[in-house]
Formats: C-alpha cells, structure tokens, sequence
C-alpha cells in the first residue's frame, strides 16, 4: 500500500533580470517623453519658433497617448506582449531619429505624434508585463522595479540629455536616444521572458472588457488615478516657479531641490516595493496621506526653510511611491482576463491627468495665484484618498 504524497511545487525564481531590462526601457521611453524640456532655447532658436511652442512637443506627445492608447491596444491585442514592446522601442527609436533630421517645426511634431502612440501602447503593455511575470503576493516588488526606470528618468535621463543636447546639439541628444533605444528594445528581446496573455491565445473568444466582475473595480482605481494626477500636475507644472516666486529660493537652487526631489522619489519607490506593498490598500492610503501633508507644509510654510525643506522631501518621497502603489492596486484588481485593458485605461487615466493637471493650473494660475496651486492638490487628492477608503470598506462589507 503507497501513500500519496502531494508534490510541492517550488516557487519560481524571481525574475530580476527580465524586470531590470524592463526598467530599463521603461528608462529611455520616459525619457525620451520628457527630453524637449531641457532643450527648449536650442530648440526654440534652431527651428524658429517660440518656447512655448517647444514645451507644446511635450503636450502633443500627452495627447496622443490619451486619444490612441486605448484603440491601439485593441488592435494589437492578439500580438505577443514580448515582441510588442520591441515593436514600440523600435518606433520610438524612429521617432527620435526623424526628430534629429526634422528641417522644421511641423514635422517635429509629426515625429512626436509617432513618438506618442509608440509610448502609450508602449505603457499599456508594460502596465501588465510585471503581473504575467510574477504571483501576486509580488506584485509591488516587480512593479517598483519595472516602473523604477520612470524615477530615474527624472533622476539621470532628462539631465544626461539635457547636457548633451547642450555639449553636441539637440539634434545629436535626440539621435543618441534613438540608438540607445535600439539597443534597449534588442535587450528586451534577447532578455525579458515572454509571457502568455489570455487575448493573444489563438482560441480565445473576444474578451467582453465590460461584463467582466472586475470592470468597475478597475474603472474606480482608473479615476482615483486621474484625480490624483490632475492634482499632482496642478501644482508641480508649476514648481520652478513656485520655488524661487513663492519659497524665494535663488535660481541657482532649482537643480539641486528637483535633483534631491527625484532622489526622495526614488526612495519613496523602494519604499512602494518593500514596505507598503505588503498590504497595498493601507500602504497606498499612506502613500496618499504623506503626499498631501508635504504638499500643505510647503503651503502653508513656504518661507519657513526648515519646515518647507522637509515638506518637500516629504512631498517627492511620498509621491514616489504612488505610481507603484496605483499600479499595483490596479493590478490586484483586475482579473486576469482583462489586465492589458485595464493597464491601457490606466495608461490614459495617468496621462489625462497629466494633461488635464497642467491645463487646469494654468487656468488657475492668474485666478487664485500660484501661492494657493499646492492648495487645489491638497483638495483634489482629499477626494482620491476619501474615494479610495470608501471603496475599501465597500469591498469589505459585500465580501
């Protein structure tokens, strides 16, 4: 007589070196976003046309992020995730090089409608990727480490482009970041484990988005995500100024407090994966709370050095965390089913903020001042936070 004896299966390994490629694409498609900002005069000057019209590049890659991400990865859901986001690196790294070779401003903007499109259903993938990759109870260690590649962006990529656009031509710092993305999306390719998505499978029937029993849990997340961003870029469009106008810093202070920004937010992203993931709902709370603190400390104590000092550190290590915290959450609410489509709305949701945030602070900015933006932040996120306790404790209940 044998006795059964049930197989234990081991945990697989934890896919360091697939998550830190994704990174490291996550790295160069954000920074390729944000790099018309620190080449404005070069731009402006070359190409014959105002700054504003410049800092509009960065507004016209917003844009189409949110008017194509959702219909793009309709299109392109049976494609296989892996090779999808080669497809996006490598029409990134178009887009950069044809803004190299660009003779005007138009078709500048044509090359950043590319970049664009490339970039948000770029994100609609990579928003999922690190579900496929791990279990669950992992989710917001792999998440702040595939979105870690956004922090350092801020941190090192746009700065790096900045003075090598600066040192050799805009042109050439555009041109360096298509080769870079090249090599980024070969890396991928060669390095990052291919994963099965339910949509790609040749048999599977068309998935109904809207009846699945997760839709409106992911719809919830979606607009507390939106809210917040709006909040976020109410206020932080604005920050230059806000520094020197309102804190009274000198302009020789601006690198050094984003640059000690990016590095608290980098810290807030470990924080996400080691800390507060391990109960993502209380963590994301926290997360939300300690944002609006430091953004009604720097508020409400804008001249005080010692206290507004450590508000805005406070404010950049909090909010480092969120979009690691919003993403998983969003993970961990969606069904396996539809994660790609939930992580493409997100990917509109973050980007509608973005957009919506900085148009809503330039309206406000001659109406209520730029003294009292941190303030509208603090207000917007108040909602974000109160909706996101009350659906808590709704799930709670019905459970």
């Amino acid at each position: 007589m044998t006795s059964s004896i049930p197989t234990v299966h081991p945990a697989p390994p934890f896919p360091w070196l697939g998550l830190i490629v994704l990174a490291s694409a996550v790295f160069l498609s954000v920074t390729i976003e944000m790099l018309p900002t620190g080449l404005l005069p070069d731009m402006s000057r070359e190409l014959g046309v105002g700054e504003p019209l410049i800092g509009l590049l960065v507004t016209v890659f917003a844009a189409t992020v949110v008017v194509l991400t959702v219909p793009l990865a309709a299109l392109t859901r049976r494609v296989g995730r892996r090779r999808l986001i080669v497809i996006t690196l490598v029409l990134l790294a178009a887009s950069c090089v044809l803004s190299a070779l660009a003779p005007n401003y138009p078709t500048v903007v044509a090359t950043r409608v590319l970049g664009g499109a490339a970039h948000g259903l770029f994100w609609a993938v990579v928003g999922a990727y690190a579900g496929h990759l791990v279990p669950k109870e992992q989710l917001a260690r792999a998440v702040s480490i595939s979105v870690a590649g956004g922090s350092m962006a801020f941190v090192l990529g746009v700065p790096l482009g900045t003075a090598l656009g600066q040192a050799l031509g805009w042109r050439f710092a555009f041109a360096a970041m298509g080769g870079l993305t090249l090599l980024g999306a070969a890396l991928v390719w060669r390095f990052l484990p291919p994963v099965r998505h339910h949509a790609g499978e040749a048999d599977a029937a068309p998935v109904r988005v809207r009846r699945d029993p997760t839709f409106v849990p992911v719809i919830v997340v979606c607009l507390i995500t939106a809210v917040t961003m709006i909040g976020m870029y109410t206020f932080y469009t604005y920050i230059t100024p806000y520094l020197t106008d309102v804190m009274g810093l000198p302009t020789s202070a601006i690198s050094p407090m984003l640059f000690a920004y990016g590095i608290a937010g980098a810290v807030g992203l470990v924080l996400a994966g080691a800390v507060l993931g391990r109960r993502p709902t209380v963590g994301l709370v926290v997360a939300m709370v300690a944002t609006g603190l430091g953004a009604a400390g720097l508020a409400a104590f804008p001249e005080e050095p010692v206290v507004s000092l450590a508000s805005f550190l406070l404010f950049g290590t909090a909010f480092g965390a969120l979009p690691t915290m919003l993403n998983t959450r969003l993970l961990h609410s969606a069904s396996a089913k539809i994660r790609d489509a939930a992580a493409s709305i997100y990917t509109t949701a973050f980007n509608t903020g973005i957009g919506g945030g900085a148009l809503l602070g330039a309206a406000l900015y001659e109406v209520i001042g730029l003294a009292a933006l941190p303030w509208v932040f603090v207000a917007l996120l108040a909602c974000a936070t109160a909706a996101l306790v009350w659906t808590a404790l709704v799930n709670r209940v019905h459970r």
